[in-house]
């Protein structure tokens, strides 16, 4: 677990969108190359597209934005999407991503909903959900949907996320 307090999560603001447009293209292009599918510019014109300041938060460390997530009720009005994850190569591999996920499925937790996602066929990430409960929904040779149930929210919780 992140055990440092020097991350935090902020609301996210239209003038993030090209920072973090940018930190895509970054954080997928080895798994895109990998896949055959990446392109320069469409990778960050699918961020830019479909960008939500209302829905994004910005992950800072030390006050610096090394990340972003992105969480939406999912198109069928049952439960939650997350979408967008993405934290900085260098903010990686320390637990950061494990604690703002952890955050993120307490309030799913609590609302009792369900959480979905998409990951790359073959990407890292997909260990990093699997060890928080999500399991493989339906996949395709890109994309897997992956699906998280509500936990019930009982007992004493996990240390609170963030600051």
């Amino acid at each position: 677990m992140y055990r440092e307090t020097n991350w935090a999560l902020r609301p996210g603001r239209a003038e993030d969108v090209e920072p973090m447009a940018e930190l895509r293209a970054e954080v997928m292009r080895e798994d895109l190359v990998r896949l055959g599918r990446y392109d320069e510019h469409r990778v960050r014109r699918r961020f830019r597209d479909g960008f939500s300041p209302a829905h994004t938060s910005v992950i800072e460390l030390d006050g610096a934005l090394v990340g972003c997530v992105t969480v939406r009720p999912y198109e069928d009005g049952e439960g939650l999407y997350l979408e967008h994850f993405y934290l900085a190569p260098e903010a990686q591999g320390r637990g950061l991503g494990t604690a703002v996920l952890r955050g993120l499925l307490d309030r799913a937790d609590e609302a009792g909903v369900p959480v979905r996602l998409v990951v790359l066929q073959g990407s890292a990430a997909r260990r990093l959900y699997e060890r928080e409960g999500f399991r493989p929904e339906s996949e395709d040779p890109v994309d897997v949907l992956m699906v998280r149930e509500a936990r019930t929210v009982t007992g004493p919780r996990r240390p609170a996320a963030g600051r």
